[in-house]
């Protein structure tokens, strides 16, 4: 079994409402019966309902990467509360006493053995590929990326000063037809175009002032030349794969997340995009609404113990959808993962995993985090541009580094290493994650000296200054999240 503290329990949970109603039931002692087998594998009991009968709960943990909760209450929710406040109660201590497996439970676990036996056997068998639907999907797509190069020359011509509220409706109108060419990455990227003629709700606005179109002329440029290396390196990786039905999606560039691909965990294996036995720390978390994708998109970022790599995870809940896709949250703890799979990419590539034990952060899993971070601002500098000035890369790259001191200079916070090198910190440019440089103020002197910081650079293409978005501090004994 992990070790289970409340704060784990709560990550489990499925909303905060059902995390505050399995705590209520611990208090309000509504558990007549708690058990637990004598390897603290399988925690069981009933908890006393509305009504005659008790409901009969218990949390599973003989896949500790993967535990399974069961109640027989009407609840849709896994875990419900029962199971969570059983948990709960385990975690504060209360009196749980050694008994053996339930018959039924046995029986379950059986089944579940055979069933991932099954599973094994058949990730084991490379998929068929379909070369009909497969031929037919690459031809929509390179239609699709036709179109694209038909808008974009479209805005190219028209010209940036002339785009208008009217303009940028007409082409986000045409650019939905990207998504029915299976061209999902190559829609957002159009979005990201026009998405700079809009305001924070979405809506395009037809009364910016010339000083604020201006202000967006450099990044529309990027987006554009963005849009060109779309299309042309698209048309090459799609021409390849009509030649060659048999040849795997690209994994040495991330091309195909660009167009949209959605890469299922077996193909990342199938590809040897793997790293066994795992552990990451979670470094910073947010939310963000996207409007113009009608979703939400939850981002996790972590640091990999390991490698020092910094990773993300991502969770996409559409709108239409958002209700069937549980969110996901904050994660205070070290993720143990026995298999992690790693998305094509740059700097910051996504990953995922199937089964993940978490355990408790300790002091030296962040003196391996603080191990990681870049000592000098220089050769950081130096990658971060260098990264920068391929089209298709992350514009907006996170890299941890040590600090001597953080301090305000003309009225804007800057960081400063060793040797004195400076770097001006901001929350311009980074409208998906809140505001953080105001938290400096907040914070206690020791935090601000010698310490690592996790942040975000962000390119000014007007001023062509870099300058850093704070996401978090590592000390010897915490994170410090500031986009919380």
């Amino acid at each position: 079994m992990p070790q289970i503290d409340e704060s784990m329990i709560d990550s489990w949970a499925p909303n905060a409402d059902a995390s505050k109603n399995g705590r209520k039931l611990v208090l309000k002692g509504a558990f007549r019966k708690l058990h637990k087998t004598s390897d603290e594998t399988l925690l069981f009991g009933e908890c006393q309902g509305s009504g005659k009968d008790p409901y009969k709960c218990s949390s599973d943990f003989i896949r500790p990467d993967a535990p399974t909760h069961r109640c027989n209450c009407p609840s849709r929710q896994f875990p419900c509360k029962h199971s969570l406040g059983l948990m709960y109660a385990f975690a504060q201590g209360k009196p749980f006493t050694v008994a053996e497996a339930p018959e039924d439970i046995t029986s379950k676990r059986e089944k579940m053995e055979v069933r991932a036996e099954k599973k094994k056997e058949r990730d084991a068998v490379p998929p068929k590929v379909d070369k009909a639907a497969l031929a037919k999907k690459l031809k929509a797509q390179l239609a699709g990326l036709d179109l694209l190069e038909t808008l974009t020359h479209d805005l190219v011509r028209m010209g940036m000063g002339n785009t208008s509220a009217k303009t940028a409706r007409q082409i986000e109108e045409q650019a939905k037809q990207l998504r029915n060419a299976y061209l999902p990455g190559a829609q957002a990227a159009l979005h990201a175009y026009t998405n700079l003629f809009s305001d924070e709700t979405g809506k395009f606005d037809s009364e910016l002032s010339s000083k604020q179109r201006e202000a967006v002329y450099g990044e529309a440029l990027d987006q554009l030349t963005r849009l060109s290396a779309i299309i042309r390196q698209g048309r090459e990786y799609l021409t390849r794969r009509c030649d060659d039905p048999e040849l795997a999606p690209e994994t040495e560039s991330a091309i195909a997340a660009w167009l949209g691909h959605d890469w299922k965990l077996s193909e990342l294996k199938a590809a040897g995009l793997t790293q066994a036995n795992a552990e990451l720390v979670q470094l910073a978390f947010n939310t963000h609404d996207d409007v113009a994708r009608q979703e939400y998109i939850d981002t996790g970022i972590w640091m990999n113990l390991e490698t020092g790599k910094i990773q993300l995870t991502q969770t996409f809940r559409p709108y239409k959808a958002v209700k069937f896709i549980k969110s996901d949250d904050s994660f205070f703890h070290v993720a143990q993962i026995p298999e992690l799979c790693v998305y094509p990419g740059d700097v910051n590539p996504r990953v995922r995993w199937d089964a993940m034990t978490p355990r408790s952060l300790e002091s030296r899993d962040l003196a391996r985090v603080r191990s990681h971070a870049a000592r000098e601002f220089a050769p950081l500098l130096k990658d971060v541009k260098g990264r920068l000035k391929g089209a298709l890369a992350d514009k907006r790259p996170i890299y941890a580094f040590q600090f001597a001191r953080i301090g305000e200079v003309d009225g804007e916070y800057v960081v400063e290493d060793s040797k004195g090198e400076r770097l001006v910190l901001t929350d311009v440019g980074m409208s998906e994650e809140p505001a953080s440089c105001y938290l400096f103020g907040l914070l206690p002197a020791a935090m601000l000296n010698g310490q690592t910081l996790i942040g975000r650079f962000y390119h000014n293409l007007d001023t062509r200054q870099l300058r850093v978005k704070p996401l978090a501090i590592v000390t010897d004994s915490a994170v410090v999240r500031l986009t919380l």
